[in-house]
């Protein structure tokens, strides 16, 4: 009798887990179709816990002039989720002793600016203080040599000396990745492959190419307003090390399997790319909470131990996000600029059981200006502007339209929602700003008295 009270109970928490299980993924379902159906997303999604899918999807079209979809085998364009792969292979490098993390810049590149005083540290961690990019070479250019390349980012200004801010730079990706062919005496394309994608059983990722045909490889498409255009043309010879790879959903998966073991890393290789080493530099947004290559529990974690990076670039827009202690990866790789990180937030949110809207079409409506000049002010750190009759978000380039007389959300990203609150009195108070559909807590306005 005991024993078979025993099995009925195991039966009925076998049978509630799988309802469970069920109900979530009809709700991660439910709102990615929503995301495709609102927001016309388009690519590939990737949800798993401890290995079990529960959502791999693909939405809208790899190639919209021919109308063809995007399959789950759909190769994308990664954009900076490549300088995750990038720092690896650089602590690969340093585990085998063909370079040590202190090594300095000139070691590799004599004669570069600061040189003597740049470490592989600094680039890896966006504290050497080199620009941000030098896209006006590799956009729209067919014929500029590496070398060339080198020349004018040796002319470019510095943010900063090295070590003492942070800075997000592709150039030092960009440098890293030479780092990595002048290291290992191999082309950057190759070591990848060997060393990394070959051991990861990673058969669908590789090196974007000017002149090679990739099968199955997503177009990207560039929103601008309500229609798309094609990106422009991209010089794939020097836009590499910070961004530059493809991949499919599956393949990141297979790379996060293969990171929970010792195969491409070390325990203590493992550790040090998830240290957050630029603590030191409090207030710069989440670049605080960079390790190598990756963010480690940056704000919008949920509360949970995050290991992630995104990538955005002329309609691609990418996020890898590995909860390890969770068992979790959510994976969404766009080819129609659609807001990949924050869908990943919203996912993650479902996951960990907390209130998420699902993308609906907003309606709007009119405001008397008199009205939205209340709501101009600071809360904490974010900024409504009223400036000639309408409301801004931070700053100009994001207008909001409002679809109730207290809610109002931008046209560009609708996502992106405010809710301002009121007290009896009808007197601001505070604003909730919702992301993904995850609302976070209120903001309080400066100067406000409260409720």
């Amino acid at each position: 009798m005991r024993l078979a009270i025993i099995v009925l109970l195991f039966c009925l928490g076998s049978i509630s887990t799988s309802v469970g299980q069920l109900h979530l993924r009809q709700q991660l379902a439910t709102y990615m179709q929503a995301q495709h159906d609102v927001n016309r997303f388009a690519g590939v999604v990737l949800i798993t816990r401890h290995d079990t899918i529960l959502l791999h999807q693909a939405y809208g079209l790899a190639d919209a002039e021919w109308a063809v979809s995007n399959t789950l085998d759909t190769k994308f364009a990664l954009a900076s989720i490549t300088k995750h792969i990038t720092a690896l292979a650089v602590l690969q490098l340093a585990e085998h002793g063909r370079l040590q993390l202190t090594d300095k810049l000139s070691t590799f590149l004599p004669g570069f600016p600061n040189g003597d005083a740049i470490s592989l540290h600094q680039l890896l961690t966006h504290t050497a203080g080199l620009a941000l990019d030098f896209e006006e070479l590799y956009l729209y250019h067919t014929a500029v040599s590496k070398d060339s390349a080198l020349a004018f980012i040796q002319k470019q200004p510095a943010q900063f000396d090295p070590g003492t801010r942070i800075g997000y730079s592709n150039v030092g990706y960009f440098l890293l990745g030479q780092i990595i062919e002048k290291a290992s005496g191999m082309s950057y394309g190759e070591y990848l492959q060997k060393n990394i994608f070959d051991v990861a059983a990673m058969t669908n990722t590789g090196l974007h190419s000017n002149t090679a045909l990739v099968p199955s490889l997503a177009r990207s498409y560039c929103r601008e307003g309500e229609t798309f255009v094609k990106n422009p043309y991209i010089n794939w010879d020097l836009n590499v090390g910070h961004d530059g790879l493809y991949s499919t959903a599956g393949d990141l998966a297979k790379l996060d399997r293969a990171l929970r073991g010792t195969a491409l890393l070390s325990e203590a290789s493992k550790s040090l790319m998830a240290t957050q080493h630029n603590k030191r530099f409090p207030g710069n947004g989440f670049l605080d909470h960079y390790g190598y290559g990756v963010f480690v529990d940056p704000y919008y974690s949920h509360g949970r131990h995050l290991l992630t990076h995104s990538g955005g670039y002329f309609g691609a827009m990418t996020t890898l996000d590995r909860y390890p202690q969770d068992g979790i990866l959510v994976t969404v790789l766009s080819n129609n600029q659609a807001e990949s990180h924050w869908i990943g937030y919203g996912l993650a949110g479902i996951l960990f059981g907390k209130a998420v809207e699902v993308p609906y079409v907003h309606r709007p409506i009119a405001v008397a200006p008199p009205k939205l000049a209340h709501y101009a002010g600071h809360y904490k750190e974010i900024r409504i502007l009223y400036i000639n009759g309408q409301l801004y978000l931070q700053d100009q380039d994001t207008p909001l339209v409002a679809e109730s007389p207290r809610k109002f959300f931008n046209q560009n990203i609708p996502d992106r929602k405010v809710e301002f609150l009121t007290n009896k009195a009808g007197r601001v108070y505070a604003l909730t700003l919702t992301k993904g559909g995850v609302k976070d807590p209120p903001r309080k306005k400066s100067g406000s008295a409260g409720r």
